[in-house]
């Protein structure tokens, strides 16, 4: 008979795969903390998610293993969290076992007193490492409680300065000369020859590269606009991106963008969908409206929940192997491209470049098609109908094999960043199917993620919402509804996102540093964190702080303008210092000094779809108080100046582009 643990009630994914394990597992609770309590048990708090491999790999090495679980559940409560249900719990333990180790990761495994003050903790771990730390901390806990218990609390009392935020005793002058400053010191880390930073492993950090390209823009820097189109050619080219199916990996483990791990995050895919459409709009490379094409249909094919919602993740393994449903060998290729092989194997490196390991090849591109075709004498066209042909065969060959495991459960936060991915994909590349696909998105939140007095939930599996909201939720779904405004014209999207807004400002923001706090201020965690440092995903409170600048444009409420100049102003001093974690900060100073640009589109009606620059808030109602003074017409303001009414949106972008950006 198979055994199963408390995880089987669960319907997150991930817990789900530790359910059968000997393991005594039991998710979060405070009754798992009263039961530690009870039997003076330390606690063993292990947390991933469902696309990790070295999670699936600890997993089978240990909490499959009878011995391990037998000295975990002789002395330990033991706690599995999913970190995407959870980021709120994730990110406590993920700063505890960062402050011990300088280092974090998942599996992230950290082991605590009772009360949840951490004293040990750590990533992955071999099964006999594992199993002498265990030992190790039983005998020191049962032993030698006041040196664990002193440990304790100093570990507790980091964690809580690590959340103390300095408020400058002198506003300062928040100038473009910082960005300057910070771009230089970045410059020194990036990698000219194959873009990104130059380390290993590289991400593609959406974010990152979004900034620079707003940067090079304002500051007339060429040589970082060639970086940037260098980058966004290079993951292209590379293997993180499925050059067959569609959508970006997580990252490459080594310098050239070459092997990917293999997993597919929603939230990459929102951003990197967003990234791209900026660069087809910047740089007018056809490639990139075909990655933003690609990505949007593998989401709708492999992502899409019946409800409208997009899933979280793909994994990295199938039939317990890293890749195995992405990679080819040599025999299948030629027995499935036949007379064409020797081109297609020039095409996507089936080569030493694109040899990865055993007999396996990871499809990956050296050059544009453009130049491809030059190099085999081929027409352009000819060319892209094979490939659109191969492409479309051996995706058709791929869905026979075994699937990585799909992450069923749809988060708020990363649907509504997939909005806004939308939303600009369908002002760069003007095709509706992006915006009615964001519209649906926008929906299924109103519909499905709401709860009393317009408050969020955090996540949807299979049609049930669980987990009240952390801020990354109401900055997140704010952000994408300001856009759905802009793009559609429908006021009720914009008074949801001021209703957010008042609730942020009630439930999550300090009083006097207007920084927002990752929980509510019901949290029961032994600290209340804040996320202010830019990541893979750009921190909440820089999210909230954009959102405050525009909604208080919108609402003119000076109020929502200096949350979003002190909460910049915290951030200012030693910003230039670390780019890549100030990048959506910076992108709120260069808005700050460059202006946004207000469009009054007051009883127009038109069926144009035109581009409109980033730095653009539109308006279609007198409702709101920055358009209540304007009569019919399109109306542009910027820099202090409000120019003659236009009658065509196109007229409009013309001016905004050749007179004011």
């Amino acid at each position: 008979m198979q055994i199963s643990n408390q995880l089987i009630q669960e319907s997150s994914p991930y817990l789900i795969q530790h359910a059968h394990h000997p393991v005594h597992w039991v998710p979060w609770s405070d009754a798992a903390f009263k039961e530690a309590k009870r039997l003076n048990k330390m606690v063993l708090i292990s947390i991933g998610y469902s696309a990790c491999h070295w999670c699936h790999v600890m997993a089978h090495e240990s909490f499959e293993d009878q011995e391990v679980a037998d000295l975990m559940n002789a002395h330990f409560v033991n706690i599995k969290v999913d970190r995407e249900e959870r980021p709120d719990v994730d990110h406590v333990y993920m700063s505890a076992v960062q402050l011990m180790t300088q280092r974090g990761g998942w599996p992230l495994n950290c082991i605590t007193l009772p009360d949840g003050r951490p004293i040990y903790g750590g990533t992955y771990f071999p099964k006999e490492q594992w199993i002498h730390i265990l030992k190790s901390l039983v005998y020191t806990f049962q032993n030698d409680f006041s040196k664990v218990e002193e440990y304790a609390t100093k570990l507790h009392e980091g964690l809580s300065v690590n959340e103390l935020i300095t408020i400058p005793q002198d506003e300062p002058n928040l100038q473009s000369e910082k960005l300057v400053a910070l771009v230089a010191r970045w410059k020194k880390q990036f990698d000219w020859i194959e873009g990104g930073m130059s380390r290993a492993p590289k991400f593609p950090m959406p974010t990152n590269y979004g900034y620079l390209l707003a940067h090079s823009k304002f500051f007339k820097d060429e040589k970082l606009q060639e970086y940037v189109r260098l980058t966004l050619d290079k993951m292209a080219f590379g293997g993180i991106y499925d050059q067959i199916g569609g959508g970006f990996t997580r990252y490459s483990v080594d310098m050239i963008w070459k092997v990917p791990h293999f997993e597919k995050m929603l939230y990459d895919n929102a951003q990197m969908m967003e990234l791209y459409a900026l660069g087809y709009e910047a740089f007018h490379v056809d490639a990139y409206r075909v990655i933003v094409e690609e990505i949007f249909t593998w989401l709708k094919r492999e992502m899409k929940d019946d409800s409208g919602a997009y899933y979280s993740a793909i994994d990295a393994d199938s039939e317990g192997e890293e890749g195995k449903y992405y990679c080819w060998n040599e025999t299948e290729l030629k027995s499935i491209i036949l007379t064409d092989y020797p081109l297609f194997a020039d095409y996507y490196s089936v080569s030493n470049r694109g040899f990865w390991e055993e007999d396996k090849y990871i499809p990956l591109k050296t050059q544009s098609d453009s130049d491809f075709a030059k190099k085999w004498n081929l027409d352009l066209e000819v060319l892209e109908r094979k490939v659109a042909d191969w492409k479309s065969v051996l995706l058709s060959e791929r869905q026979k094999r075994v699937a990585p495991g799909l992450d069923h459960k749809c988060l708020t936060s990363w649907n509504a960043q997939l909005i806004k991915g939308m939303c600009q994909a369908y002002n760069s590349l003007r095709q509706e199917e992006f915006l009615i696909e964001a519209r649906k998105i926008g929906k299924w939140m109103l519909s499905n993620q709401l709860h009393s007095s317009d408050h969020l939930y955090h996540v949807n599996t299979n049609g049930i919402p669980s987990i009240d909201g952390f801020l990354e939720d109401y900055a997140h779904a704010i952000d994408a509804f300001i856009q759905l405004y802009q793009r559609t014209g429908e006021l009720s999207w914009l008074e949801q996102a001021k209703k957010w807004a008042l609730l942020v400002e009630e439930e999550f923001m300090h009083p006097e540093s207007k920084m927002c706090y990752f929980t509510s201020n019901d949290s029961q965690l032994v600290v209340r964190k804040m996320e202010i440092h830019d990541n893979v995903i750009p921190s909440s409170n820089s999210v909230m702080a954009r959102n405050f600048y525009r909604l208080g444009t919108y609402f003119r409420e000076e109020s929502w303008l200096e949350n979003a100049r002190q909460m910049l102003a915290n951030m200012y001093d030693g910003m230039e210092t670390y780019g890549s974690g100030y990048s959506n900060w910076a992108q709120l100073l260069l808005e700050m000094n460059k202006g946004l640009t207000e469009v009054h589109i007051m009883e127009v009606q038109t069926s144009e779809i035109v581009t409109w620059p980033e730095n653009t808030l539109l308006s279609f109602h007198k409702e709101l108080p920055m358009s209540a003074s304007y009569a019919r017409g399109i109306f542009v303001c910027a820099k202090g100046t409000c120019y003659p009414a236009l009658s065509t949106m196109k007229a409009a972008t013309k001016l905004i582009l050749e007179e004011i950006n």
